[in-house]
């Protein structure tokens, strides 16, 4: 299974004004290690760059705030002939947080949904 692991700091800006993560946060995180993965894999911006978002869902078990560690551990879970799912932690101190998955398309230029490109495939199912 393809794992992708960013590491970071929860951010002022990352904050609602109770001092906890806001909800999106962690979509922004899982975004940037979905992206680290294809420069990790050598694949083009032309290659992954037309896979909007179809679903996106995320369970938080614990309350994150400002200056707490985080880890982002994103792992391609499925690749089917359209789409691509990834699920995905958001890990503190060893423990879940915050935990999701996601769903991809990809589309053509006319935003219909085809095939994902053999290169891509073929990366994410080594």
């Amino acid at each position: 299974m393809i794992e992708q692991v960013e590491r970071g700091r929860v951010a002022w800006v990352d904050t609602d004004a109770g001092g906890r993560i806001h909800f999106t946060a962690v979509f922004r995180w899982v975004e940037a290690a979905e992206t680290a993965l294809m420069r990790r894999l050598g694949l083009t911006t032309e290659q992954w760059a037309a896979f909007p978002r179809r679903h996106v869902e995320a369970d938080y078990a614990k309350v994150l705030v400002f200056e707490d560690e985080v880890e982002t551990r994103l792992r391609v879970e499925r690749v089917g002939k359209t789409s691509i799912t990834y699920a995905w932690d958001i890990l503190c101190r060893g423990d879940v947080y915050v935990s999701g998955r996601h769903t991809v398309v990809h589309v053509d230029s006319g935003g219909r949904p085809s095939d994902v490109p053999a290169a891509l495939r073929s990366a994410l199912s080594a």
